[in-house]
């Protein structure tokens, strides 16, 4: 039996997962040593292997076949656009993308003029402005905190993950539209969905369960 690979998505998702899969048997106790430099963990009965990599890398390795399951948030799925199956929201790691801006801004969106918009998220934006409000917008990406653009001048909103909303508040910013709620995600290599269908639906229906209280 060949090994299943899952690359997980550094940090609270990683852990959240990793949570998730030991209620349903799965576990991974080497993953646990926080001082270990080890980067591939295996679980050798169940033929299983682990690996932890920056969220924008896991759509890659899950696409190209280096890992046949993935978890990782939904901004990052819609972010990076590969092609991968999307196959089950586990229902944590809840947030918003959202339009935010000074309230001033509200009036640049109503009127459908053109518009600068700031972002970590520069394909959302893109696709959200050009598609959805099919609004001509200069889309601006920067690495940092974003909520800074507006305030400097360098942008009329931005389009970021909002949580509390807590730090938008503190800089005088809102959230002025919503694109759409985000999650923790688990995504599917299209050719292992095919080969090593049994074992992955066997998984994803056993995390579901758990979601759903089942057993």
């Amino acid at each position: 039996m060949k090994y299943l690979t899952f690359a997980l998505a550094k940090g609270r998702l990683a852990f959240k997962a990793l949570e998730l899969l030991e209620q349903t048997g799965i576990t991974c106790e080497e993953m646990k040593d926080k001082d270990t430099r080890k980067l591939i963990f295996t679980n050798e009965e169940l033929k299983l292997k682990f690996f932890l990599s920056k969220a924008t890398d896991v759509p890659t390795y899950v696409e190209l076949g280096a890992a046949d399951i993935g978890v990782v948030g939904y901004d990052t799925i819609l972010e990076e656009g590969r092609n991968i199956y999307e196959v089950l929201d586990l229902g944590f790691g809840k947030c918003r993308m959202c339009v935010c801006g000074p309230e001033s801004a509200r009036s640049i969106l109503d009127s459908h003029e053109m518009i600068h918009v700031a972002s970590k998220y520069p394909n959302i934006a893109k696709d959200y402005f050009h598609n959805v409000r099919q609004q001509t917008a200069e889309i601006i990406k920067l690495n940092g905190s974003v909520e800074l653009a507006p305030i400097v001048g360098l942008s009329d909103v931005i389009v970021d993950i909002v949580e509390t909303g807590t730090t938008l508040k503190e800089n005088g910013l809102t959230v002025l539209e919503e694109i759409c709620p985000l999650s923790a995600r688990v995504v599917v290599n299209q050719v292992s969905m095919r080969l090593e269908q049994e074992r992955i639906r066997d998984i994803i229906t056993k995390v579901n369960n758990v979601i759903n209280g089942g057993n």
